[in-house]
C-alpha cells in the first residue's frame, strides 16, 4: 500500500512539473541571427518561427544560396537556444523533486 501512495505522489509531482514546463515553454521566446545580423529570426518555445527579418542588403547581392544558408543558420541557432533553455529550465524545475529513476 505504501508503494501505491508513493507512486501516486510521484505522479502528482510529475504532472505539476509538466504543467510548469508547459507554461514556461509558452512564454519562451529567443532571437538568433546569422551573417552579422543580416538574417534575424524569433522562435517560441514550441520551436515555431514567430518572425524572420532579412536585411535588404542581402537581396542586393542576388545570391539566393547565401540567403538560404543564412536563414538556415539563424533558424538552427534559434532551435539550439531553445534546447539550451529547455534543458536549463527542466534542471531547475526538477532540482528539488525526489523522482526516482528520472535523475
Amino acid at each position: 500500500m505504501k508503494n501505491l501512495q508513493q507512486m501516486q505522489q510521484i505522479m502528482k509531482q510529475v504532472q505539476q512539473l509538466q504543467e510548469q514546463l508547459q507554461k514556461q515553454l509558452d512564454e519562451l521566446l529567443v532571437d538568433a541571427s546569422a551573417g552579422g545580423g543580416m538574417v534575424t529570426v524569433k522562435m517560441n518555445g514550441q520551436k515555431q518561427l514567430i518572425s524572420v527579418h532579412i536585411d535588404p542588403e542581402v537581396f542586393a547581392s542576388k545570391d539566393s544560396e547565401m540567403l538560404q544558408d543564412l536563414v538556415l543558420a539563424a533558424v538552427n541557432e534559434a532551435a539550439r537556444k531553445i534546447d539550451e533553455q529547455l534543458a536549463s529550465r527542466v534542471g531547475n524545475l526538477t532540482g528539488g523533486l525526489n523522482l526516482p529513476g528520472l535523475m
